[in-house]
């Protein structure tokens, strides 16, 4: 294995880390390092590899929005109750690092419900919210996982 190999799967199992823990861009960060092992090694099947690797990482970003925005869709939650959960994790980001991000989005949504649909409604939306996000994130980094494991097969045929 060359010194750049090694430093590609270094930069996917960063990446794949960063799906579960929001501080890097997990997706992109694992396609910045297949593209790179692609350049490095060029070839077809490197840039197949590199085309597979985009699609799976592409098809996992699309499905991670559409399954759990119908979910919540088909709950009666409303975006705006998901935009005012992303606002103040965007702000417990910065107040509370790292946990901050899913502190601020529970506190956000529930906050946003709590004024929609009152007291005791609110936290059943609040729980449908933590499962459409908990599925978010398991697709993308289903969809990574994949991602990296199509890499080490393009490694294990160059």
């Amino acid at each position: 294995m060359s010194l750049v190999e090694v430093l590609v799967a270094i930069a996917i199992a960063v990446g794949v880390a960063g799906v579960v823990v929001p501080v890097l861009p997990g997706t992109l960060l694992v396609l910045a390092a297949v593209l790179v092992w692609t350049l490095e090694v060029g070839g077809t099947t490197a840039w197949t590899v590199f085309a597979v690797v985009t699609v799976l990482l592409a098809l996992g970003t699309v499905v991670k929005y559409a399954v759990p925005g119908r979910r919540l869709k088909d709950a009666g939650i409303p975006t705006s109750t998901l935009w005012a959960g992303g606002a103040l994790g965007v702000v417990g980001f910065f107040v509370v690092p790292v946990v901050g991000l899913l502190l601020g989005f529970v506190l956000g949504v529930y906050l946003a419900e709590h004024r929609r649909v009152g007291g005791t409604a609110a936290w059943p939306s609040t729980r449908h919210a933590l499962r459409a996000a908990g599925l978010s994130i398991l697709i993308e980094l289903a969809a990574a996982l994949a991602a990296a494991a199509a890499w080490v097969a393009g490694v294990v045929l160059t």
